[in-house]
C-alpha cells in the first residue's frame, strides 16, 4: 500500500472511532426533553396527566340470608353517605336487582328497606334519594342493591394498557431513541390519582387551620420557665424515644 493511501486509513479510524463513542453516548443521555422526532411528550405528567372530572361513585350491598345489614356493611354504607353529604352531586340513586330467583327476592327487597332507613337515619332528604331497579344478568349469580352518585374526581385523562408503538424490533427508529414507551407511567399515575381524598388538593393548598390556643399558652409557659415544650415520646410506658435516637 502507498503511504497516501496508509495515512488515509490511518486518519479515518480515529474519526470512525470518534463518531461510534458519540453515538454511544447519545444513546445513554439522561436528559428528558423531547426531540423534534416524539410522537408523544416524554414527561409522564404531559403524557398521562391527571385531570378532575365527574365519576360515578357506586357501592354494592350484597343481600344477606335474612336480608339485613350486617356491621361490615353498615360501616362501608356510613362512609360511603358521608362522602356523598360531602363531595356529592345531584341525587343519590338505589338500584335493586329486579329478576333473582324467588328465594332472594325477600332477602333483597329487605335489604334495600334498611337501606332506605340508614340514607334517612344519616341526614340524607327524601327528595335527594332516588329509587330505581336493574335487570340482573343471571338469577343465579349475586346481584347487589347498587348505591351511585356524582362527584369530582382526580383520574387520569388517558386509558392505561395502550401500546401505539411496537416493542420489538421492527421500529428501528424508536429502538434507537432512548425515548420510553407510551404506556410507561400511566399506572403509576392512575395510583396516585386513585389516593387523592380531596381533588381540589391538586388545585390549591387547604387554609391554616385553627390554633390550638391551649397548647399555644402551655408551650409559651413553658419556655418562659426554661423548660422544653416539645412532646416527649414513650415506649410502654418506659422508654424516651426521642433520647434513644439521639444516642444513636
Amino acid at each position: 500500500m502507498s503511504s497516501p493511501a496508509r495515512n488515509l486509513v490511518v486518519s479515518v479510524r480515529p474519526v470512525a472511532s470518534v463518531v461510534l463513542l458519540a453515538a454511544l453516548l447519545g444513546a445513554c443521555r439522561a436528559d428528558h426533553v423531547a426531540t423534534t422526532g416524539s410522537t408523544y411528550p416524554i414527561d409522564v405528567r404531559t403524557r398521562h396527566p391527571i385531570v378532575l372530572a365527574d365519576a360515578d361513585r357506586t357501592l354494592d350491598v350484597f343481600p344477606t340470608g335474612i336480608g339485613h345489614i350486617d356491621p361490615r356493611q353498615r360501616a362501608d354504607l356510613e362512609a360511603f353517605l358521608i362522602e356523598y353529604r360531602r363531595y356529592g352531586r345531584g341525587i343519590l340513586v338505589v338500584e335493586v336487582p329486579r329478576g333473582v330467583s324467588p328465594a332472594l327476592a325477600g332477602p333483597v327487597e329487605r335489604t334495600g328497606a334498611a337501606i332506605r332507613h340508614l340514607v334517612a337515619e344519616m341526614g340524607v332528604p327524601r327528595g335527594g334519594v332516588r329509587m330505581a331497579v336493574y335487570p340482573v344478568a343471571s338469577p343465579t349469580l349475586a346481584s347487589p342493591v347498587r348505591l351511585s352518585f356524582q362527584r369530582m374526581q382526580a383520574r387520569v385523562a388517558d386509558k392505561c394498557g395502550l401500546w401505539p408503538r411496537d416493542l420489538g424490533v421492527s421500529d428501528l427508529r424508536a429502538d434507537w431513541s432512548n425515548e420510553p414507551t407510551w404506556n410507561f407511567g400511566c399506572a403509576m399515575q392512575a395510583n396516585v390519582a386513585a389516593q387523592i381524598s380531596d381533588p381540589v388538593d391538586l388545585v390549591r393548598g387547604r387554609p391554616e387551620g385553627r390554633i390550638d390556643t391551649i397548647r399555644r399558652t402551655q408551650d409559651i409557659g413553658q419556655l418562659r420557665e426554661g423548660k422544653d415544650p416539645s412532646t416527649r415520646w414513650r415506649q410502654d410506658g418506659k422508654t424516651n424515644v426521642g433520647s434513644d435516637v439521639k444516642s444513636q
